[in-house]
């Protein structure tokens, strides 16, 4: 018997329950779930986004004004961040349309708070007293080399 490795005790590690809730959120969103989205997300939602005025696609889909047919959020990349307060969601539309969204969710599990990025290169940095991490995530968008985006850096 081969004795384990570090990634075969990475992949035997349960989820982290944040990142689990914001998978929920995602598949909900993906087949027009609304009951199961307002179980997730607080009714005071902070807000936050960044990018060109007509890309307010979850805004529109969480307010009920879209349906899922409209624009599909499919994540390519899910992470836990600042101890798995903040869960990092990545994902793209063809070659045109790339987005990060930043959820934060309070002790209960609930989703408080909401940043939303558009076609913006984002890097999210640790500025805690006493913290050596520094970069916590970074952006890596599909064909990078090939478009210029905006910076941007979110201190957590």
């Amino acid at each position: 018997m081969e004795p384990a490795t570090a990634n075969s005790a990475a992949a035997a590690a349960p989820e982290n329950p944040n990142v689990t809730t914001v998978r929920s959120l995602y598949t909900a969103l993906g087949s027009g779930g609304s009951r199961q989205i307002s179980g997730l997300i607080a009714s005071d939602l902070e807000w936050w986004f960044h990018g060109p005025q007509n890309c307010h696609h979850m805004m529109k889909m969480l307010t009920g004004k879209s349906s899922p047919a409209d624009f599909k959020f499919e994540p390519r990349s899910i992470d836990a961040v600042d101890d798995g307060e903040c869960v990092i969601v990545e994902g793209w539309e063809g070659a045109q349309v790339y987005w990060v969204h930043v959820w934060t969710l309070n002790e209960d599990g609930v989703i408080t708070q909401f940043r939303e990025y558009f076609n913006t290169w984002l890097t999210v940095w640790d500025l805690r007293p006493l913290s050596c991490t520094g970069t916590l995530w970074q952006s890596h968008p599909q064909d990078l080399a090939k478009r210029s985006l905006p910076g941007l850096m979110l201190a957590i």
